[in-house]
């Protein structure tokens, strides 16, 4: 059981994914990976994609698929503001595959530097979403 815990609110542009006391979560920024504890110094992070990892106080993990954002940390409270988040057993495998395909074959036949990187971030998501898919 943990000690101290933190409330994480995690919002996307259509709902509130999650709302709750945690003891740890775990995600990727630009800078690489991080893991938040209650009485973290407060700082901002923009969010990579990948996976987010939920720890209760009871030890408990739940994973899910982080797409890119932004974090405030405020001590006892992390707030994620994400494009995207799915729980594994709500991806559509299928689908992303379909996108892996398409970024990749985009990859290959475009020149422009921005279509280029709206491929790679593309493909990125599309393969983020296949490892999480097959936990389920």
């Amino acid at each position: 059981m943990a000690d101290k815990l933190l409330r994480l609110e995690i919002y996307t542009p259509e709902k509130i994914f999650y709302s709750g006391d945690v003891a740890m979560v775990e995600y990727n920024t630009t800078e690489g990976e991080v893991g938040v504890y209650a009485n973290h110094i407060p700082m901002t992070q923009m969010i990579a994609p990948g996976q987010m990892t939920i720890t209760d106080e009871e030890g408990n993990k739940r994973e899910a698929a982080l797409h890119k954002g932004f974090v405030e940390i405020l001590g006892d409270r992390v707030t994620i503001l994400t494009e995207a988040v799915e729980w594994p057993e709500d991806i559509d495998a299928k689908r992303a595959e379909e996108a892996r395909v398409r970024a990749e074959r985009r990859l290959k036949s475009e020149s422009g530097e921005a279509n280029v990187i709206r491929a790679e971030l593309a493909l990125k998501r599309a393969l983020l979403r296949l490892s999480m898919a097959k936990k389920n």
